[in-house]
């Protein structure tokens, strides 16, 4: 069995979130029957600055599953998380991160505060950046640039 990427929903959760007015990151969860969530950023809608695209498919997920861990399962998301969302990766034991642009301003896996590298990170995914990066970062790109245009 080939490996199989779920970065083309990630992105679509990302447009999704540009549309919505939000920051466009979006993360897909898999397991192995298949996608088991998928969100983009609500930070905006939900007044809520935990409501990352990662935190909302972990807590989805967790939810459809009635547990707080999802051992087996792998999670996509356009940008490198920032470090809230790398500490709730390794609360949850997610075997797999697959992220798409980097993040050296905020980003907590290979930026930052590097959260799977403390010796108090709990668990540490398997991890593959890059995935889809180019196009993910061109959806960044192009929203910040759209907000700083003169109105």
């Amino acid at each position: 069995m080939g490996f199989t990427s779920h970065m083309d929903r990630a992105l679509d959760e990302a447009r999704a979130a540009a549309a919505r007015g939000e920051v466009p990151v979006g993360a897909v969860l898999v397991g192995p029957s298949g996608i088991l969530a998928a969100a983009g950023n609500r930070t905006r809608e939900l007044n809520d600055p935990t409501a990352h695209a990662e935190m909302l498919a972990i807590r989805a997920a967790c939810a459809e599953l009635g547990q707080e861990r999802l051992a087996g399962f792998d999670l996509y998301v356009t940008l490198e998380p920032c470090a809230m969302c790398a500490a709730a990766i390794a609360a949850a034991r997610i075997r797999r991160l697959y992220y798409g642009a980097a993040d050296p301003k905020s980003g907590g896996v290979a930026h930052g505060a590097r959260v799977f590298a403390h010796p108090q990170a709990h668990h540490a995914p398997e991890i593959y950046d890059g995935i889809a990066a180019e196009p993910s970062a061109a959806l960044l790109r192009a929203f910040f640039a759209e907000r700083r245009q003169p109105r």
